[in-house]
């Protein structure tokens, strides 16, 4: 049994909670079970000097954590003067993730910046960021296209995101800390809605996962993936 008393296969409780910032074009409030991440989207008419006049947007991403999202207080980066090597690799999975299934073109010469704050982290904050970052990138669509900014719809599909790992000899899905801790295998995947494969990210922590571990793991994404883009699906409508 999981720590969490949690079947195998069975997701921790997923919510979204849209527009809950005032001044943000788009924004959401995310909670994989007590990983929560509010995210906001920004729209600005302007790029980064290398895509000037080139007839297309940008979409990217920042991520952080405020101090007390874990057990003990973690200093602001800011305050040290340079961001971690894990945030910037996290943020720019954000962006990437976000930019496959947005048409850059259609976007027009603007950047819209999707800013990722773990309130409260117990695993898996990656990959809840991603997954809200959807709802408010459409969101901020959403707020382009109300005001005739846009010619045609930049979005192409939903992408989200979910963890899965080895633990105690067992494929699971979705992992919390308790599990992500001692799991001997910790993996990451994000998938469009279409079931396109964005991007893996595996480890073996202790003892190397063979090919039918790493099978019965993306059999689990695709089941939890497809769960959650039922739930931004069901968010929008």
């Amino acid at each position: 049994m999981r720590p969490s008393r949690r079947a195998n296969d069975e997701m921790r409780a997923v919510s979204f909670e849209r527009g809950l910032l005032r001044h943000a074009e788009g924004s959401c409030l995310v909670k994989f079970g007590d990983t929560h991440v509010l995210v906001s989207a920004t729209l600005e008419e302007k790029l980064p000097p290398w895509l000037k006049n080139q007839g297309r947007g940008w979409v990217t991403a920042e991520y952080g954590m405020l101090p007390r999202a874990t057990n003990e207080r973690t200093r602001r980066e800011a305050s040290a003067g340079k961001q971690s090597g894990r945030t910037l690799e996290i943020q720019r999975l954000i962006g990437r993730s976000l930019r496959t299934v947005t048409d850059l073109v259609a976007l027009g010469e603007r950047q819209i910046t999707l800013d990722c704050d773990v309130l409260q982290a117990d695993g898996g904050t990656r990959t809840a960021a991603i997954t809200g970052a959807w709802l408010a990138l459409y969101d901020c669509i959403a707020w382009m296209k109300a005001r005739n900014m846009l010619k045609q719809d930049p979005l192409k599909d939903h992408v989200a995101a979910v963890s899965c790992g080895i633990h105690k000899n067992e494929p699971v899905l979705d992992l919390d800390y308790a599990e992500d801790s001692e799991a001997e295998t910790d993996a990451n995947f994000v998938m469009t809605g279409s079931g396109g494969i964005v991007e893996i990210q595996g480890t073996a922590e202790k003892t190397p996962f063979s090919e039918a571990e790493l099978a019965a793991l993306i059999a689990l994404a695709k089941k939890g993936i497809g769960r959650l883009v039922e739930l931004q699906k069901l968010a929008v409508t």
